[in-house]
């Protein structure tokens, strides 16, 4: 891809300084992703104050059926966004197009299978993802309007991807400023004033996709897209999609194994805190999702820093995008954990201020959640080097050390010695074993930096 067309210049990369190139890379998806948590939290608050304790908990049940969605809509997104970005480096236009009109396709199809399997099978889905006879009508007024609208999410989420690869970061950021602003008026609007409860905010989610999804189509056939969305283009070829598939099957398959995590955390909490567990954990989940936002802004616009640089030999220029994205990510994460120890109240009465014990909960949560929030930074960007160097076997191994190999066990275990307290300890044990481990790997992955290009291209799990 040429300068002109968005690609990032290779002498800019290469010379100008480290701390400006992080920041003009980081800035866009981090306002970005920052207007999408403050969505995620106002929602919530939203529902909150009209629901109550309920409310929070059904949106919080909810959460593995998005991480699901999600997970199907990086299995395109993600592998045609790369491919199209190499194609197009090449000058190979008419095969980015083709492989744009695919993924299309395959967003369209795993919508409508989502969907029907949604509609058909909710009530079973929820249970088994948690819900309680209390919380079960208010999970299901939610997601019927939230299937509904499917296709919206997976086109405005799955083809964002496509955009950002092509050279328009601006407008994959726009993307969910979009749809974050108009769900952020009409929340509030739909719950209040038209008195639509829960089934509300869903509405105000089903619009605001609608209006992100439009948003992306139009960019593809009527806007400045370097590559459009033909009509002819709009099939599904295996040749096509086969690697397309195989290079997002990697985000996919840790989509998959938070969703797995999430599933039995819902349902542990439900057995050992009831309805009121499960509206804390939703409430403190959400704080922890928003505050993972900006530090993946600031990881993904690390990534082709470290990368170039890398590629290039010029691992001093490495070593220092990696400390200062590392840095500014804990400087974040530390923010976070202070606040978690000096305001808990504070921050669950924003969420219910009428409910005595979920505050009594949820204060108690945070506590213990968030003792190894102060190394997530960390984990996060050292997680993301990885993957920056071409070693994504690594990326995959610490990613679902964190997740499945540790976090899981420690739901089923921590509780049978310390009950509720034990729940909520599994998170911080897995965050501060997994974060050691990153260290180490990033200690002896500097290591090979200093003995130069071909020492640093190898490693045990790459």
């Amino acid at each position: 891809m040429d300068e002109k067309a968005g690609a990032p210049a290779a002498s800019e990369l290469k010379t100008e300084g480290v701390g400006k190139l992080l920041w003009k890379y980081s800035l866009p998806t981090i306002v970005g992703m920052l207007v999408f948590a403050f969505y995620n939290i106002i929602d919530r608050v939203f529902i909150g104050h009209a629901v109550g304790s309920l409310g929070i908990a059904a949106v919080g049940i909810t959460y593995p059926i998005f991480l699901i969605l999600m997970a199907l809509g990086m299995l395109a997104g993600i592998g045609a966004g790369a491919l199209i970005s190499i194609r197009l480096g090449a000058g190979r236009r008419d095969e980015a197009e083709r492989i744009l009109g695919n993924a299309f396709a395959a967003l369209l199809v795993l919508s409508v299978i989502s969907t029907a399997a949604g509609l058909f099978f909710l009530d079973d889905i929820l249970v088994a993802f948690g819900a309680s006879p209390n919380t079960l009508p208010y999970a299901r007024i939610f997601m019927r309007i939230i299937f509904m609208g499917t296709v919206f999410y997976f086109v405005s989420m799955g083809m964002n991807y496509a955009i950002r690869s092509e050279g328009h970061p601006g407008v994959a950021m726009g993307t969910m400023l979009i749809g974050s602003a108009i769900n952020i008026v009409l929340n509030p609007l739909f719950i209040f004033v038209f008195e639509l409860g829960i089934a509300g905010s869903a509405l105000a989610t089903l619009v605001s996709n609608f209006v992100s999804g439009t948003w992306v189509i139009w960019h593809f056939t009527r806007g400045k897209g370097h590559i459009k969305l033909h009509l002819n283009n709009i099939r599904l070829e295996f040749e096509v999609m086969k690697p397309v598939v195989l290079i997002g099957l990697s985000p996919f398959i840790t989509q998959l194994a938070g969703c797995v995590v999430a599933i039995f955390m819902n349902r542990s909490m439900l057995h050992y805190g009831g309805d009121i567990g499960v509206s804390a954990l939703g409430i403190i989940t959400g704080i922890t999702m928003s505050l993972m936002m900006p530090i993946m802004g600031i990881s993904q616009g690390a990534q082709p820093i470290i990368g170039y640089n890398f590629g290039a030999g010029e691992h001093g220029r490495v070593k220092k995008a990696m400390m200062l994205s590392c840095g500014w990510a804990t400087a974040i994460s530390a923010a976070a954990f202070v606040a978690a120890y000096t305001a808990p109240e504070t921050i669950i009465r924003i969420f219910d201020s009428r409910t005595p014990e979920l505050i009594t909960v949820g204060v108690n949560g945070m506590k213990i959640f968030m003792m190894g929030i102060i190394f997530l930074g960390f984990q996060i960007v050292g997680t993301s080097y990885f993957q920056a160097v071409g070693k994504p076997k690594v990326s995959i191994f610490l990613t679902l050390l964190r997740q499945t190999f540790l976090l899981l066990p420690f739901i089923f275990i921590f509780p049978r010695f310390w009950q509720l307290d034990g729940l909520w300890l599994a998170m911080p044990a897995s965050d501060i074993i997994t974060s050691i481990v990153v260290f180490f790997f990033i200690v002896s992955e500097i290591k090979k930096l200093r003995g130069g290009p071909a020492a640093s291209s190898s490693g045990a799990l790459a």
